[in-house]
């Protein structure tokens, strides 16, 4: 393996965060960005409504959080649930005090050969059922004065790439939508934020390396070293528990001021 793929350095302790008391959505977090969210909040004391197509990997999930040291069973509730249903979406997030927009898909395909139905199904995802989710928590955190919306966009909220004119579209718009709920929100004691990462060592992100390839007609290795982190300062793919460390900060009781912001994890990508 080249340095660009090799992991990053081991996590560190968790910074302390008390989160007791405190109800957690988050989506997508069968693996990946959401799994290491779950975790790292009901490591707080958060009770984590973890929210995934995969069945199997939220049993996964639940057993790996009730089997951590120290760690009491039943802080990680499984909620299998199609957030293509808006409906469903939008009452699973009632009574939630922090809510963690996280779930997404990908595919990398020209304009010209992108489909009309997965567009669709990526903005239904990525910007639709994020909006009825935060809809569906609003009235919980404004009744206590108090709640957290955290937004996982991407650098690709922020800048854009060929190929990718759904999952860019639905990051840009969800960078909107937080900044819109921040602004309704600060004389409720609610913050929304975005947490902007370049390529994340996801299943998602190991799965656009061949799409990548293709589109770009070149290797694998090259797809890594030459498109992925072609911009990123930082030579290797984020860990997804430094994108979960971001989240808990913005969780935290000390960042009541930061709303509407976008915190860039793109290895100084955006520095350009």
């Amino acid at each position: 393996m080249s340095a660009s793929t090799t992991p990053g350095p081991a996590p560190r302790p968790p910074a302390a965060l008390d989160l007791s008391g405190r109800t957690a959505l988050v989506t997508g977090a069968a693996g990946g960005i959401g799994r290491a969210c779950t975790l790292r909040l009901s490591a707080a004391g958060a009770r984590v409504r973890a929210v995934d197509l995969d069945a199997e990997g939220l049993a996964d999930l639940v057993a790996a959080s009730a089997a951590a040291p120290g760690r009491a069973p039943g802080t990680v509730e499984a909620y299998a649930l199609d957030l293509t249903d808006l409906d469903a979406a939008e009452r699973a997030a009632e009574g939630a005090d922090i809510l963690v927009n996280n779930a997404g898909l990908q595919l990398v395909r020209p304009i010209e050969d992108f489909p009309p139905e997965v567009f669709s199904r990526v903005l239904t995802v990525m910007l639709e059922a994020p909006f009825r989710l935060v809809r569906g928590a609003l009235p919980r955190m404004y009744a206590q004065g108090w709640g957290r919306i955290v937004n996982i966009s991407s650098v690709h909220g922020l800048r854009a790439s060929p190929y990718k004119s759904a999952y860019v579209a639905a990051k840009h718009g969800l960078e909107g939508l937080s900044k819109v709920a921040a602004l309704e929100g600060a004389a409720h004691g609610v913050t929304s934020n975005c947490v902007n990462p370049g390529y994340v060592r996801t299943p998602l992100v190991e799965r656009q390396i061949a799409d990548q390839a293709e589109a770009h007609g070149i290797s694998p290795e090259r797809v890594v070293s030459e498109v992925m982190l072609a911009d990123s300062a930082v030579k290797r793919l984020v860990e997804p528990e430094e994108v979960a460390e971001a989240v808990a900060y913005l969780c935290g009781p000390h960042t009541s001021f930061v709303t509407g912001a976008s915190l860039s994890m793109d290895g100084g990508w955006t520095a350009h």
